[in-house]
């Protein structure tokens, strides 16, 4: 009888975060490509109309004053760092759930090389949120790099 292998509930927990994360991703990058060569304050206004929204509140205010000030390079720059980012992302899940050591060391690299952006980003304006995706971020590269030690030294 084969020994019944034992799936590590660390990895699957980052592997599903890293595939929301991609999915989530992947839908910014439809959206925004929907905006290339389009008025993006008539696209909003279209949803917004769809959706039964007032388009004078001020949160869709906001918006449309926003979508007035992006440039159609922008808009591209979202579209391909999104589709990019969302690749890796998944990449990343999918490698971890079928638990690749590629995709071990793939995540550590990746998920720290942000990590000093986010400090950045947390000191220059503090919120719960990016205190919050920092603190799983630094949680996410140790648990893995614990890992990854510990099976060096068990192969050793």
């Amino acid at each position: 009888m084969g020994t019944k292998r034992h799936h590590d509930i660390g990895f699957i927990a980052i592997a599903l975060l890293k595939l929301v994360k991609g999915v989530l991703l992947f839908l910014v990058g439809v959206g925004a490509l929907s905006l290339i060569h389009k008025d993006a304050t008539v696209v909003i206004t279209h949803w917004a109309h769809v959706f039964q929204v007032d388009v004078h509140s001020r949160f869709i205010q906001r918006w449309l004053v926003a979508a007035g000030l992006v440039k159609q390079r922008n808009i591209r720059l979202i579209v391909t760092t999104s589709f990019v980012y969302s690749g890796l992302l998944l990449t990343e899940g999918i490698g971890l759930l079928l638990e690749k050591v590629w995709a071990e060391y793939m995540t550590i690299f990746i998920t720290s090389s942000f990590v000093p952006i986010e400090v950045y980003q947390l000191v220059r304006h503090a919120t719960a949120i990016r205190g919050y995706v920092l603190a799983v971020n630094v949680l996410v590269v140790a648990y893995l790099a614990v890992r990854v030690c510990q099976r060096g030294k068990a192969d050793a």
